[in-house]
């Protein structure tokens, strides 16, 4: 007769088989670094329409504007963005190399997150209009908390690859509100 803990190690040996089973078959990417430089050119080209929005802005509009004392000087947020929207391209890149599929849900919300990021830019910086840019930022808060959420559940480097993001973009929130309480 067996005992107890024998029927429970083969239970376990036929889980792993399962397993290994389904990894084979799962499809994986034939050219997994081709799908990072897609994310990165997505996130940069988001990066470069914001920025081209921002640039007509900036030194005209924007600099007449009643800031907090909290704001940072205009330096600052280029080397933030590029490292945030790098951080962003590589975590997308790792939740796509696992399935290999662009239409799974967590990159989808990755796709309405930076949807959301580029309109912000366009709100505030080329419609000059900081209400509705802090309405934009508020969705996108919503956006960025449940992509990190997804990323989470499918790769935990991904999911931390995206909390600099949402921190940034919480402090760029309350900034947001404090200019729109302001002016």
């Amino acid at each position: 007769m067996l005992a107890s803990h024998d029927f429970i190690h083969r239970g376990q040996i036929r889980a792993v088989a399962r397993l290994r089973i389904m990894d084979m078959n799962q499809s994986r990417p034939r050219h997994p670094y081709l799908g990072l430089l897609v994310a990165l050119v997505a996130c940069f080209a988001v990066a470069g329409l914001g920025g081209w929005a921002t640039a007509s802005s900036v030194g005209s509009w924007y600099a007449t504007l009643a800031k907090p004392a909290f704001n940072p000087p205009n330096w600052v947020f280029s080397p933030v963005w590029t490292l945030l929207y790098a951080m962003m391209a590589v975590a997308a890149w790792r939740v796509w190399r696992l399935d290999g599929r662009l239409g799974s849900l967590p990159l989808g919300m990755f796709a309405l997150q930076l949807a959301l990021n580029l309109a912000w830019s366009v709100l505030f910086f080329g419609l000059r209009a900081p209400l509705a840019a802090l309405i934009d930022v508020l969705a996108l808060l919503v956006a960025i908390a449940a992509t990190l959420a997804l990323f989470m559940r499918r790769d935990r480097v991904a999911g931390w690859l995206m909390v600099p993001y949402l921190a940034w973009v919480m402090f760029a929130s309350v900034l947001n509100l404090a200019i729109v309480q302001l002016n």
